[in-house]
């Protein structure tokens, strides 16, 4: 018998009035503002329109799409290669709850607040060409600020938690045993990561990859206080157009895309969720 109570009622209430009002509601205005013609003063006007998706399609627009897109991939393949050992260790380690605070405790600040904090680290007189003139490695400061080094170590220092607290639940539940039976039968340290870990820890790998690479292609701070002027993507391009070129239409339709982007993203992900979810179906595969 269902449990109609009036207290489950008014929660189910609340947050189906909430979603439609906070999250529904503004993205059915953006896609209406997505088909409308612009205007100089009232910054949209009635007149059913695709120029502006047709815009997208510019030479310049679409270089920045890409380079969003290598971004991304380039700060999941990053946060992947650092976060896949140390969610190991972590999972291992006898200081597991320390450890994994020190992970947490970043997001108890604004990561707007941390990104400030790295141009003090980065700049010409920052923390780390100090250090490295002070030993003698390097006879001028390193140009790191303002770089697509910069904009990297931003994303990846932002994003890392993502990837490791999905990467540290799967591996909490991996039976060390199995890796011990795949020595006694001869595996070698990298078979038995390619054929035992790694299939087992794929939905960790999954979530990780998908919770890392979707935040990267919208942050637009990052690599406008890291990056400088040279660094456009996609979450910059939305940002200009809805307050320095007042051109709505176009924010609107380049919104409008990258949602679009990342909800395929998202079907990607819970197929391979509904495929690979299961540790013990993905070791026997």
């Amino acid at each position: 018998m269902t449990d109609r109570s009036p207290f489950k009622t008014a929660v189910v209430a609340v947050v189906a009035f909430w979603i439609l009002v906070f999250v529904l509601l503004p993205n059915l205005l953006v896609l209406a503002a997505s088909v409308l013609a612009r205007d100089e003063v009232r910054f949209i006007r009635p007149g059913f329109t695709l120029a502006h998706y047709r815009a997208l399609m510019s030479t310049e627009i679409l270089g920045i799409f890409v380079r969003s897109i290598a971004y991304a991939a380039g700060t999941t393949a990053i946060c992947l290669a650092m976060g896949y050992p140390f969610a190991f260790l972590l999972a291992r380690s006898s200081a597991r709850k320390l450890l994994l605070m020190l992970v947490v405790i970043p997001f108890w600040t604004s990561s707007l607040v941390r990104t400030y904090a790295l141009i003090i680290v980065l700049k010409a007189n920052g923390l780390i060409n100090t250090l490295l003139l002070e030993t003698g490695l390097i006879q001028q400061p390193l140009p790191l600020l303002y770089s697509n080094t910069a904009v990297f170590i931003g994303l990846v220092y932002t994003l890392l938690p993502f990837m490791i607290l999905p990467l540290y639940a799967a591996m909490e539940k991996f039976d060390p045993a199995l890796m011990e039976a795949g020595y006694d039968l001869g595996a070698s340290r990298l078979q038995v990561l390619r054929h035992i870990l790694l299939p087992v820890t794929l939905p960790g790998i999954i979530a990780g990859a998908t919770m890392v690479f979707l935040p990267a292609l919208g942050l637009f701070y990052v690599p406008d206080l890291l990056g400088g002027a040279r660094s456009m993507l996609l979450g910059n391009l939305i940002k200009n157009q809805f307050l320095a070129a007042r051109n709505w239409p176009l924010g609107a339709a380049a919104s409008m895309t990258l949602t679009l982007l990342m909800g395929l993203l998202l079907w990607a992900y819970f197929v391979s969720v509904r495929r690979y979810g299961d540790p013990r179906e993905a070791l026997t595969r």
